[in-house]
């Protein structure tokens, strides 16, 4: 009977745990981001016209063209962007690959004002304090993003990242290309994006 009892107490006790600790996959049926949903947050964000709210549509922009990581964003600095060149250097953590990543128009024009609008941090994206965002604003940033979007699934920072690798994926990008981009040491982080690809199944059927 002893046994019987905290048999049943683990299994109330699992059912009692919080929508925090369940599994991804018990929320949402994926996990990146696509690209009319990422426009939708921003577009969000800026409609809310808060203090910060062209910082923040920036962040989600870069988050999500250049596959950057939370840890990755709140490190950049503006040493690392390059307006002449149109380019934004990329320092991986988790012992990624590093690379020189084109900029284009609508980042340089978004990084050129938001430079004008935080002229005193080297940091690109500052905090009212003047110094980098704490990894928890930028998670909390996006959320909210997804929230003010009106998405019917909660969302997190990395599936900007994952929506980039899907992203260059249904193009057709190559694998390599793909692992040099999001500076993944190990291919096999990069293979996910490509198996899930649709593109790959394309001409299959007469439309």
């Amino acid at each position: 009977q002893l046994v019987q009892l905290t048999k049943v107490g683990k299994t109330e006790k699992q059912e009692r745990k919080s929508p925090n600790s369940r599994k991804y996959s018990e929320i949402r049926t994926r996990e990146h981001l696509l690209p009319e949903e990422v426009e939708a947050m921003r577009t969000a964000i800026k409609k809310m016209k808060g203090r910060h709210a062209y910082r923040d549509s920036t962040l989600i922009l870069l988050l999500y063209r250049h596959g950057l990581r939370v840890a990755e964003a709140v490190a950049l600095r503006w040493e690392q962007i390059d307006f002449n060149g149109g380019t934004i250097y990329v320092k991986r953590v988790k012992k990624g690959t590093p690379s020189v990543q084109p900029l284009y128009s609508d980042e340089i024009r978004s990084l050129r004002k938001l430079q004008r609008d935080y002229p005193s941090s080297p940091y690109v994206f500052q905090s009212s304090r003047r110094g980098p965002l704490a990894r928890d604003t930028v998670s909390g940033i996006v959320e909210r993003a997804g929230e003010l979007a009106g998405f019917s699934f909660p969302i997190h920072a990395h599936m900007l990242r994952h929506g980039t690798g899907y992203y260059l994926a249904n193009r057709g990008t190559d694998t390599r290309t793909i692992q040099s981009y999001l500076g993944h040491n190990n291919i096999q982080h990069t293979v996910r994006y490509t198996e899930l690809a649709s593109a790959r199944f394309q001409g299959l059927w007469n439309d």
